[in-house]
């Protein structure tokens, strides 16, 4: 059993991993929704069966997935709060709040076995997914955070996936713009959003934060 990393509870983290050798783990629409919707039942504090399971209920398939877990979960303490998040071919980001002791570690935890065990088996594969436990940097004040949301949703431009950061469909930028169909990220009570001035806040810096990637990578690769 892996040890869980001790993170302060009440406060807010990026958190973040990629695959092995960097191995791309999400090749199709499909691939995104199977993550997302692990990352819906996983945050509350004690989900109903286990997730192969629940997946495959009569009722999930009547209902859909998101009403009928909403439905069953509705007074269930969540043990993080997803402020944002981003996922990328090859890792995933998110901004997490801890509101139960390991909450951030039980989270990703969960997740990321619980992605290995799908991707392996729909690939007829063995062996570990993930590059090593996931990484943590603590968000210390308001301004870093606007920031940082603004890093992620950026992430899939920077990596010349799009030019458009609405048009990547697997990270939480359409739901600052009001414009998901099924948002489950909590920042209100963190950060005062309007999405008109936080579709400028986040293009204006497109092309800026391309250049720092590019730069990076070549401090890299001459270090």
């Amino acid at each position: 059993m892996q040890r869980k990393i001790h993170l302060d509870q009440g406060e807010i983290y990026h958190v973040f991993n990629r695959s092995i050798a960097d191995f791309k783990i999400f090749n199709s629409n499909r691939d995104y929704l199977r993550f997302i919707y692990l990352m819906k039942f996983f945050q509350v504090k004690n989900p109903p069966t286990k997730f192969s399971y629940f997946i495959k209920l009569k009722e999930v398939q009547q209902f859909g997935f998101w009403d009928y877990l909403d439905s069953i979960t509705e007074s269930q303490f969540n043990i993080v709060q997803i402020i944002a998040y981003c996922l990328m071919p090859t890792h995933f980001h998110f901004i997490l709040k801890q509101l139960a002791e390991f909450g951030i570690s039980k989270f990703i935890g969960n997740i990321s076995n619980g992605y290995s065990r799908y991707f392996n088996t729909k690939h007829k594969r063995k062996g570990p997914l993930w590059e090593s436990k996931f990484q943590n940097v603590r968000v210390e004040n308001d301004e870093q955070l606007i920031h940082l949301t603004r890093y992620l949703h950026l992430n899939p431009v920077t990596a010349h996936l799009t030019e458009n950061p609405q048009a990547w469909q697997h990270s939480s930028y359409n739901e600052y713009l009001n414009k998901a169909g099924y948002p489950f990220c909590q920042y209100n009570d963190l950060l005062a959003i309007k999405p008109k001035q936080y579709h400028k806040f986040v293009t204006d810096r497109k092309s800026y934060q391309r250049e720092l990637a590019i730069i990076k990578r070549r401090l890299t690769d001459e270090s």
